[in-house]
Parts: C-alpha cells; sequence; structure tokens
C-alpha cells in the first residue's frame, strides 16, 4: 500500500510539474494564493479552470461558448489547504441576466400599456400615434390589415406606443403576441420539444409584434428558417405583423447579409419584400425614456 501511494504522490508531483510549466497555470495558483502542495491535489481541475479562463478571454458573447457550463467558468477559492471550485458567471452572462430582469419588468409594463395613457405631447411620435388610433379604430381580421416597421432611436419608446394599440384590440378578444426576437431565437434554438408549437402559434395568431429585428446574430437558419418561414405564412394568410428596430429597412437589409455573394443578398431582399408586403414604413425619433 505504501509502495502504492509513493507511486501515485509521484505522479501527482510530475503532473502538477509539467502543469507548472504554462504560465497561465502558474499565475493562477499565485491569484488564488494556494501553496504547492495543495495546488498539486487539484491539478487536473485547476488545468481546465485555464483552460476555461483562455476561452472566455477569446470569447465575444454566450452563443460562442465553449465553457463546460454555458456563461461560467468553474473558478477556485483556496481555502484552510484545500480548493473549492465553483461556477462563477462571466461578463455575458451577467449581462443576460441584467437583460433578464429589466425585460421581466419590462413586460409587466407593456402589459399594462394603455393608449389612453400615451404622452400625446412629444409632436415627434404624433404622427405614429394617429396611425396607430386609427388601426384600432379599423381593425378587421377578416381583411388584410397592414402592420408597421417603426425603427427609431433606442428607448423612444417604439415597443410601448404598439403595445398600448395591442392591449386596446386584445379586449376585443384580438389574439395578440409580443416577441423579443433574439431571445425567440435562443429559446427555439433550445426547446425542440415545443418548435412546431410556437412556430404554428406564431404564424397565425392575429397580431404579431416582432421586436427588437436587427438585434440577433444572422445565421441561415435564424433568417431563413425562421423568419422567412413565419413571414411567408403569415403574407399568404393576411395576418397582421407589426415590427421594431433601432434599424431601418435598408440597414436591416444589410443586416441580414451574411456574407457578400449574390445569392446572400438575393436572400436577405426576400426577407425585405416580405415586411414591405407585410407592413407600413415610419419612424419614431424621441429621447430615450428608459432612462
Amino acid at each position: 500500500m505504501e509502495i502504492r501511494n509513493n507511486v501515485n504522490e509521484k505522479a501527482l508531483k510530475k503532473s502538477y510539474q509539467e502543469a507548472c510549466c504554462d504560465e497561465s497555470f502558474r499565475r493562477l495558483i499565485k491569484t488564488i494564493k494556494a501553496d504547492d502542495k495543495t495546488a498539486m491535489k487539484y491539478t487536473t481541475s485547476l488545468q481546465e479552470t485555464v483552460k476555461e479562463l483562455q476561452n472566455c478571454h477569446q470569447c465575444h458573447g454566450l452563443i460562442y461558448c465553449q465553457n463546460r457550463l454555458e456563461g461560467h467558468v468553474l473558478y477556485p477559492k483556496c481555502s484552510e489547504h484545500q480548493i473549492i471550485f465553483s461556477y462563477v458567471p462571466c461578463k455575458y452572462e451577467k449581462e443576460r441576466r441584467e437583460k433578464e430582469k429589466n425585460r421581466m419588468t419590462r413586460d409587466k409594463e407593456l402589459s399594462l400599456a394603455s393608449m389612453a395613457q400615451i404622452d400625446s405631447s412629444d409632436k415627434k411620435r404624433l404622427p405614429v400615434l394617429k396611425w396607430l388610433i386609427n388601426f384600432c379604430e379599423n381593425y378587421d381580421p377578416n381583411n388584410n390589415n397592414k402592420g408597421l416597421y417603426l425603427h427609431g432611436t433606442f428607448g423612444c419608446g417604439k415597443t410601448y406606443l404598439i403595445s398600448a394599440a395591442f392591449n386596446e384590440l386584445s379586449k376585443k378578444r384580438i389574439s395578440t403576441e409580443i416577441v423579443y426576437y433574439p431571445e425567440l431565437l435562443r429559446d427555439l434554438k433550445s426547446d425542440f420539444d415545443t418548435f412546431a408549437d410556437r412556430i404554428d402559434y406564431l404564424e397565425n395568431v392575429d397580431l404579431l409584434l416582432i421586436d427588437d429585428i436587427g438585434a440577433e446574430k444572422v445565421t441561415e437558419w435564424s433568417r431563413d428558417e425562421i423568419l422567412g418561414t413565419i413571414l411567408q405564412h403569415r403574407m399568404n394568410n393576411y395576418k397582421t405583423t407589426f415590427f421594431t428596430s433601432n434599424l431601418n429597412i435598408e440597414q436591416l437589409e444589410e443586416h441580414l447579409i451574411i456574407s457578400s455573394n449574390i445569392d446572400e443578398m438575393v436572400k436577405a431582399k426576400r426577407i425585405i419584400e416580405r415586411i414591405k408586403q407585410l407592413t407600413e414604413d415610419m419612424e419614431l425619433i424621441g429621447e430615450n425614456k428608459r432612462k
């Protein structure tokens, strides 16, 4: 038994010495203030931390995360001659959590949005407000009603205004749905069990708002199979569709082009033509009301 322990200890020491040849590994040991005897027991796990930290250094967002737990690093803490590992969120995961928290607050605000409470003192908002009032008064689910492609500055109230109109029409038992587009794509990618039902619902709900289009990372899947499919069905079945974006329609077309080849340009233009068929284009410029 003693001989086996000596062999294991020698193997452990050799593995640790080899790991210490890596400057990043040595820097981590120094950072957590672990002595060699303690750190030696956790060589493999510490090497995993070094690898995950390197992944984070080269990462540009959660969708690119290569770590074992998305958005987290298995990080060590030295305490009384032992090292305890726990998953620590990266900056992108912290941003996601903050956005999620803000979105929950915003969703509650949007659910209470009312046409009667909209501030009409800002003259820049009047054309959009008048359009929405007219839409609410004349909307008929049996007719071909165009929606709105509403673009403009960040936080100027685009989503709130459309939500107020949706809330008004939902009182007449008209089905409405607002989807934050980047989040919708993440949900569809992570939950294939409900994928078909979700797409079917978005294709057929009476009023659909695709919120913040242009904020997503564009892939052929998100553009052609998700957005293109939903828009084609809604266009064919005269389903009213709204969009909000920080990009005007020309900027959105550029955003939808993944590469410079002709096929990509055609595919992006096809999406834009569907949006134009479904909506009227309006701009909303105003102060950031999210302050």
